[in-house]
Order: structure tokens, then sequence, then C-alpha cells
């Protein structure tokens, strides 16, 4: 009897098997990469947001003016001849405790006597109208761009009074604040000037010790006897801050008059 020999050949996938694991493996590894890519770039992204965020809202909360006194000052020819009306509104004002730096060459101040407004910008502000206030000078004191705040008149818009403000230092310890760079840190305390004359009110010589010479501009504002009057200061950024007061029953010879708080 002949034996019939067979000859069979063993098929081995486990290598197949492996090389597929190995395909699947190194994919799972790429998309695991980019996922942990776009995350942390995602994070990333997230995380300055938040901190822009943050900074915003801690400036828009610690940012904030305080109006400390608000006088009025009548134009005068001598100790008997006054203006009926306020001419000039002197506010002292100064910063919260823990207030960021506020600048005041982009603070708007809105006052009205209940039937005019006069929204006011700083007087070397050239954004608005295309040049500061009328022969306004940063090398000029205070006093300097004081007489030319209330009887000086801008080709375009109109008469300074009606559209800017002044301001003078008080208490600046850094010595940071200037005409030029109006800009209030904490412990600074700064008086701003507002024309107030009244038309029938022009001719008087004097104003806070300044010589006019008659020559006082309308502000457009009225600010007699009762009136309320209501002012808000609005910074660049921060709280705004509000001030009203009714003036006296009467002036009487006063010069000067206590109107806020």
């Amino acid at each position: 009897m002949q034996a019939t020999n067979k000859c069979r050949l063993a098929e081995d996938k486990r290598a197949q098997i492996g090389i597929g694991t190995l395909i699947i493996f190194i994919a799972m590894v790429l998309i695991a990469s980019v996922a942990a890519s776009v995350l942390i770039q995602t994070s990333g992204v997230l995380q300055q947001k938040a901190q822009s965020t943050g900074k915003q809202a801690t400036q828009e909360v610690s940012s904030n003016l305080i109006v400390k006194s608000i006088e009025g000052v009548r134009a005068k020819d001598s100790s008997t001849s006054m203006a009926s009306n306020i001419s000039l509104l002197k506010v002292r004002v100064g910063l919260n405790v823990g207030s960021s730096p506020v600048d005041l060459n982009q603070l708007i101040i809105s006052i009205t006597d209940g039937t005019n407004t006069n929204d006011l910008i700083y007087a070397n502000n050239d954004k608005t109208y295309g040049s500061a206030m009328e022969n306004f000078s940063t090398s000029a004191d205070a006093a300097a761009n004081l007489y030319n705040l209330t009887t000086g008149t801008k080709a375009d818009p109109g008469n300074n009074g009606e559209y800017f403000f002044t301001v003078q230092k008080i208490r600046d310890e850094d010595l940071s604040f200037s005409q030029s760079n109006p800009i209030m840190n904490t412990g600074d305390l700064i008086l701003i000037y507002m024309s107030t004359a009244s038309d029938g009110d022009l001719s008087y010589a004097t104003l806070e010790d300044i010589s006019t010479g008659g020559a006082l501009k309308d502000s457009g504002l009225d600010i007699g006897p009762r009136t309320s009057v209501s002012m808000v200061l609005t910074p660049e950024a921060g709280a705004v801050t509000v001030a009203d007061f009714v003036t006296p029953s009467s002036y009487g010879t006063k010069e000067t008059i206590s109107l806020y708080p």
C-alpha cells in the first residue's frame, strides 16, 4: 500500500492584526495630539479674554471721580455791583479710594439749568472739534486759560464757555498733573472751571480776580436764584458721577456762593 503525503501551508494572520492595531494606535495618537493642540489654543484665548474682561470690569468699578464741593462765583465791577446770576462754577474733584488714574482730557461734563444743556470737554481736547479751545495754551497757567475760557470765541463751534472746561491743580504730590497732561492719580485734588456767564451779565470787569475787560461771553446757561442744576461727569472708563443742587433763593452781596454739598 502506498502512503499519500499532503503538504499544508499554515496561514499566520497575527502579523496583519498587529499592523492594524499599530495603525489604529498611531491614528488615535494623532487625533489626541490635534485635540490637545486645539484645547491648548482655545484655553489660551479664553484666558486672555478672561484677563482682559476682568481688567475692564475692575476699571469700570474702581475708576470713580468724587465731587468734593461746588462754588459759584459772580462777575463784578465792585463789591456792590455784581452779576445777578452765577458767572463761573468751581468744582473740586478727587478720586475714590483704589481708583485707577483718570484722564480729564477724555472727561465729558454735562450740565443743565433745566432749560439748556452744555456738554463740555477739556480745553486741550482736539479730537472733537479738530483743535483745542481758542487761545488755549499748555504752557500758560490756569488763570490765563480761565480768561480764555470766559472771554474767548472759537470760530467753530462758538463761545468757548459753551463747549469747554479748564482745570487747575490744588494737590498733586507726584507732580504728574499739568495743563497739557491732566491725568489724576489717587490723592490728587483738582479744580474744574466751567463758565456759566449769561446774557445780560457779560459787561462786568472782574471774574475770580481776573480782569475780563467787560468781554465775558454767553455760556448759554442761566443760573439765577432758585435754579435746579444737574451735573454729570462721565470719565473715559468707570462709573459716572452726578451732582445736583438748587441755588439759594437770593445771592445777596456774596461774590462766592457755596452750592454743593
